[in-house]
């Protein structure tokens, strides 16, 4: 009999559709039945000795909820029995809705059994059992986790265990993962968590990678890139690292008929076994990161959300360096404008943020110009190195990407038309803050442009950081960046910004509740009761338009 081993996730949802992920002990008809008559099947593939399947669910209407159970070759397997949680649902939205869009990053898997918590409680956890104790109350529409769903390079003391029995640890890459397999224990590991696999089994959700989710500072440099290839262990770790990415969490980014039209999705289904398929793109991939779009584009309503890869669509080449390859720039700006008026909101989701305290972006910058070579060979050795030491590797580590972003920006929050807002959705830097650009002479946008930075939802927040990022945002800071920028012949950005709101510090989510032509922030972070247990508590929450 086939066992439900991972999932349910509820990843898309429109106002007629669903996807239903699933992980199954073996192969099966895996089925979804909603109580009022909705339904999908679908039968499982297999990659490297896993089964898993995508259920697309149909005859769904818009503006109503209903529950779901899932089934696996005709036995319900999920709720689960004895469940302490509402039956998980799916709510299709209407166009004119309220969209409720909540987003983090960076999540250590939370200790088994409500265990001691060293970093305090998990933001999604907490939201969990608030959405848990009010079925009927506010809950996000969509969840957006940008980057670090999965540590491959810090695993928690139960995974080393785990590792330990399995191979010797001693050998590299000692107690990161090495293969599929290792990974799909993060992923056990990570979305089992009761709260967090209910959580995922009711609420929509969105995800993108970041460097974490393979190995800290990855893509951070053509040197590092070269150093890595060199290692013996580091082919297997990418190409495990991109295939587990593709099954656990790319292919629920993606609506019904792109997975329709998706030549890899096809062919994995088609085969006994897509290992070797799968294996193959992930190959190609790694080649060729231009012949890969991790980056998609999801419409919620009159909401707009364009998550952008700045990781894997990288261009390293010291003399070309690019956040984004030419092809991943030319596909944003289509994507801005296609279908111009039809939004009143564009989120951008990427991992890393696209504003930073002046102190940082300008230390970044002045690192780049330095690996350029600008002061010459040994400055540029002596660049590389911190680069990789302090993890310089965010839009400002990349000054023409940072630039391009800025103009794209631009044009698209300007002349007839335009959103409301234009909102870019980061995590990374473990605190959270409010940054808002302007352009000189006035030439600024007519939508309402800001940098939303929101992490972790489940980490540590050491202290050095707390009074490094209070620092980077002050005077002093900014007067120090600019001499430092100066010595690298750094010219000034083409924009200049504020911070507005922050820096916060701890375990806590955004949310942006988008209405109209109106957007409203709160930032909530996940804080222990004396009594027990945890609660989200409202740290700010302001108007973004109106």
């Amino acid at each position: 009999m086939a066992e439900l081993r991972l999932g349910p996730l509820l990843r898309y949802a429109d106002g007629s559709s669903a996807t239903v992920w699933v992980e199954t002990s073996r192969p099966c008809a895996a089925e979804v039945r909603g109580s009022e008559g909705a339904r999908g099947e679908s039968r499982t593939f297999q990659i490297a000795g896993h089964h898993y399947a995508l259920v697309e669910v149909s005859g769904l209407t818009p503006g109503t909820t209903q529950s779901y159970e899932v089934l696996l070759d005709g036995a319900q397997v999920w709720p689960l029995p004895d469940s302490p949680f509402p039956p998980s649902v799916i709510r299709t939205p209407v166009p004119e809705d309220t969209v409720r869009v909540a987003f983090g990053s960076c999540r250590w898997a939370a200790p088994p059994d409500g265990g001691h918590d060293p970093v305090g409680p998990d933001a999604l956890d907490t939201l969990a059992a608030r959405i848990a104790a009010d079925p009927a109350g506010e809950r996000p529409d969509v969840l957006l986790l940008l980057g670090d769903q999965v540590y491959a390079d810090e695993v928690s003391e139960d995974t080393r265990r785990w590792l330990a029995a399995r191979r010797d640890l001693s050998e590299p890459p000692g107690s990161e993962v090495a293969d599929y397999e290792e990974y799909t224990r993060l992923y056990y590991e990570s979305w089992l968590d009761p709260e967090v696999r209910w959580l995922l089994s009711t609420v929509p959700s969105c995800m993108i990678f970041d460097d974490h989710d393979v190995i800290d500072d990855w893509n951070t440099s053509a040197a590092w890139l070269a150093d890595m290839r060199a290692t013996p262990w580091w082919r297997e770790r990418l190409l495990s690292g991109l295939m587990s990415y593709w099954v656990h969490q790319h292919l629920g980014n993606l609506t019904p008929a792109e997975l329709a039209a998706d030549p890899l999705y096809a062919a994995v289904r088609e085969t006994p076994d897509g290992t070797d398929e799968l294996r193959s793109f992930a190959c190609k991939a790694d080649a060729d990161p231009a012949s890969v779009r991790w980056s998609y584009r999801r419409d919620f309503g009159r909401v707009r959300l364009l998550m952008i890869d700045t990781r894997a669509a990288r261009v390293l080449d010291e003399d070309s360096r690019a956040m984004i390859h030419p092809g991943e720039a030319e596909w944003l700006r289509a994507q801005m404008a296609d279908g111009r008026g039809d939004y009143d909101h564009l989120l951008i989701g990427t991992s890393l943020p696209w504003l930073l305290p002046h102190l940082v972006h300008d230390a970044e910058a002045w690192d780049a110009a330095l690996c350029r070579g600008e002061r010459g060979e040994r400055w540029a050795r002596f660049g590389e190195r911190l680069r990789r030491a302090a993890d310089l590797e965010h839009w400002a580590a990349f000054p023409a990407s940072f630039e391009e972003l800025a103009e794209a920006l631009r044009e698209a929050g300007s002349g007839p038309g335009a959103p409301a807002t234009v909102c870019v959705l980061s995590g990374d830097v473990h605190h959270a803050y409010v940054a808002e650009p302007t352009w000189p002479g006035g030439g600024g946008p007519d939508a309402r442009v800001v940098q939303l930075t929101c992490s972790p939802v489940h980490n540590s927040i050491p202290r050095y950081i707390r009074l490094g990022f209070r620092f980077g945002w002050s005077a002093a800071a900014r007067a120090l960046g600019r001499r430092i920028a100066g010595h690298g012949g750094v010219p000034r950005p083409g924009v200049d910004w504020r911070r507005t709101g922050g820096p916060w510090f701890g375990n806590q989510l955004m949310t942006l509740v988008l209405r109209g032509r109106s957007a409203t922030l709160r930032l909530e972070q996940a804080r222990p009761e004396k009594g027990g247990g945890a609660r989200l508590r409202t740290v700010v929450e302001s108007e973004l338009s109106s």
